[in-house]
């Protein structure tokens, strides 16, 4: 009976603190004056309301509160330290525009600074920040919807990330915009994350990770970077439905993994990069359903990447679709039990219509081998005369070709769920998007691309 009452005396406590919770105002209409007042004022559970103006201040959140902009107040920090640092868990900051952190890299100034858990950061933007949102030892957040813009005049190497996570887990990173940072997204010792619905443009890597397993990346976009998304030292790391798209810089590429192991590689669009996919020691994983169209050369294989498994991919229209270095492990499988690849310039047959290719198809053009010999050669890679070079060598083969081969190739283009509509289109992704956005790709882009490279 004892025992009853004293949680029955917790729950009428917990109650009452419910019921006390207060709205506090910010602004000409409201009670305070300065968004730090209301919070020193406030109890943990109360909400503080700021209605639109300019703030001048920066903000320790060190309770439990919700703070809720009026009309996209603006914070303007002293342009030293975090603008907003978030001590209190299970917080939430929302409808703010968020301005003048320092700009220490080394002290990891910030629009604004996780350091505890359970919080939501949505609907903000962030402008004039070194990094945007750095989550430092803080989980089970959300990051939601927020717009974030580093500072364009420094260079890339002066700027910190747009969304940066240390040793932060459990988070969930979705539908945010991030340009101009020296990264999109930094993630480093940050396991089972999930990161979805993202855009990031205009920077240097739009993903850039390293000793985190076990994160999902899904429907994000990666467009206009020096490169997409460099992803190293983990395993179980999952990609779906991404796009990558027109990232092209000094040693770019759309995706890069580097000593990584049991990843699933799956429905995403890779188009018009340097180079699409780079492998170097990526063992034991699956790359399945993937467009990689329109790049310079589609793949990238190092000798110590092994077991990996390509299937039911499309490669189209890429100028070299395969680069080797080193001698590729026999593991390597592109014609598994579920089926080949498609490839835009198979000039095989199926005569007996199951959509698999009655001849074997060599992975293999000119550039496989001038490149390997000739690296100067990159810039030539695109241009017109390349391109005559690539048809006249298959008419009349003259190199020793890569040993790599398709034993089970498609007829077809496999169709994915994956698309992008641009907000610019310039060059040979331009019309292959729009194609693409207005449908699932099939056999109608198939025959147009075939027809162009005839």
């Amino acid at each position: 009976m004892i025992f009853r009452s004293r949680e029955l005396l917790i729950f009428l406590l917990l109650a009452v603190g419910t019921v006390q919770a207060e709205v506090l105002t910010v602004g000409p209409g409201g009670a305070y004056q300065t968004i730090s007042s209301a919070i020193a004022a406030a109890a943990d559970g109360d909400t503080i309301r700021v209605e639109s103006g300019s703030y001048n201040e920066e903000l320790t959140v060190d309770k439990r509160l919700r703070l809720e902009g009026i009309n996209m107040p603006i914070i303007i920090g002293t342009r030293k330290g975090s603008t907003v640092t978030m001590i209190a868990p299970g917080s939430v900051i929302s409808g703010f525009r968020i301005e003048g952190c320092g700009g220490d890299l080394q002290k990891e100034d910030a629009g604004i600074l996780l350091r505890s858990d359970g919080n939501i950061v949505e609907n903000n933007e962030l402008e004039d920040v070194l990094f945007g949102i750095y989550l430092y030892h803080s989980s089970n957040n959300t990051i939601r919807g927020n717009r974030v813009v580093g500072r364009k005049h420094l260079e890339s190497g002066g700027r910190g990330a747009g969304l940066h996570l240390w040793n932060s887990s459990g988070n969930t990173l979705e539908e945010n915009i991030i340009s101009h940072t020296r990264d999109g997204m930094y993630i480093q010792s940050s396991p089972d994350n999930t990161i979805r619905g993202n855009r990031v443009s205009q920077l240097r890597y739009g993903l850039h990770f390293m000793n985190s397993d076990d994160n999902r990346f899904e429907d994000n976009v990666f467009h206009d970077n020096i490169a997409g998304a460099a992803i190293m030292y983990s395993q179980r790391i999952e990609l779906r439905r991404n796009t990558f798209v027109r990232n092209r810089g000094f040693s770019s590429f759309g995706i890069l993994f580097q000593d990584c192991r049991n990843c699933v590689t799956e429905e995403n669009l890779i188009l018009d990069n340097a180079v699409g996919l780079f492998l170097e020691a990526t063992n034991d994983s699956v790359f399945r359903r993937n467009t990689v169209a329109e790049n310079d050369v589609a793949m990238q294989i190092f000798s110590s990447s092994k077991r990996t498994v390509f299937t039911m991919n499309n490669f189209i229209n890429n100028l070299s679709p395969l680069q080797i270095v080193g001698n590729i492990s026999s593991s390597t499988k592109w014609d598994p039990d579920e089926g080949g690849n498609y490839w835009s310039d198979y000039d095989g047959y199926d005569m007996d219509g199951d959509g698999i290719g009655d001849v074997r198809h060599r992975i293999h053009n000119i550039f496989e081998y001038l490149e390997g010999n000739h690296p100067r050669l990159r810039i030539y890679l695109n241009s017109p005369a390349a391109r005559s070079i690539v048809v006249t060598e298959k008419s009349f083969p003259i190199l020793k070709g890569s040993n790599e081969f398709d034993n089970r190739p498609l007829m077809r283009p496999v169709k994915i769920a994956t698309t992008f509509l641009p907000e610019r289109s310039s060059g040979r992704a331009g019309w292959f998007l729009l194609a693409f956005s207005s449908m699932m790709l099939g056999v109608a882009v198939a025959v147009f691309y075939r027809g162009l490279v005839r």
